[in-house]
């Protein structure tokens, strides 16, 4: 595997019926690759929690993955209302989520966190008003 293989998938915002669809796939072409299951799990988590918080905070967005022979890396995309204190939202249990999305199970304020733990390395860019992107690293 000398070239990147890289997996584009487009995030619906506010479709939990789809939410999970990008994470779903990625686990099934990492495993398909050969990777080992602990990567798989910590990949499959750590986007499945950017995707949700896309779904319940941005309207969608974007994730794109990228395989190479010694980091799996994740950059998720979208054009939401960017997070105004980066600090605050990386506390386990602090949420803006609302009321109906806490409703259907979602919005426990550990997204972030999760992210953060599940990978090697994650970077936020934030800008309120624009969007935000993260990118992440699970090392192989």
């Amino acid at each position: 595997m000398s070239d990147p293989l890289v997996f584009h998938f487009d995030v619906d915002g506010e479709n939990f019926t789809s939410a999970g669809q990008a994470s779903t796939q990625v686990k099934k072409n990492l495993r398909q690759l050969g990777l080992s299951p602990d990567i798989i799990r910590r990949v499959s988590i750590a986007m499945y929690e950017g995707e949700i918080n896309m779904v319940i905070h941005a309207d969608g967005g974007t994730a794109d993955v990228m395989v190479t022979e010694e980091y799996v890396e994740i950059v998720l995309k979208d054009h939401g209302p960017g997070i105004p204190n980066v600090e605050q939202a990386m506390q386990e249990g602090f949420s803006t989520a609302t009321d109906s999305i806490r409703s259907l199970g979602f919005g426990a304020g550990m997204g972030l966190p999760n992210m953060k733990r599940y990978t090697d390395s994650m970077k936020i860019d934030t800008v309120v008003g624009v969007g935000t992107t993260i990118t992440m690293r699970v090392n192989l």
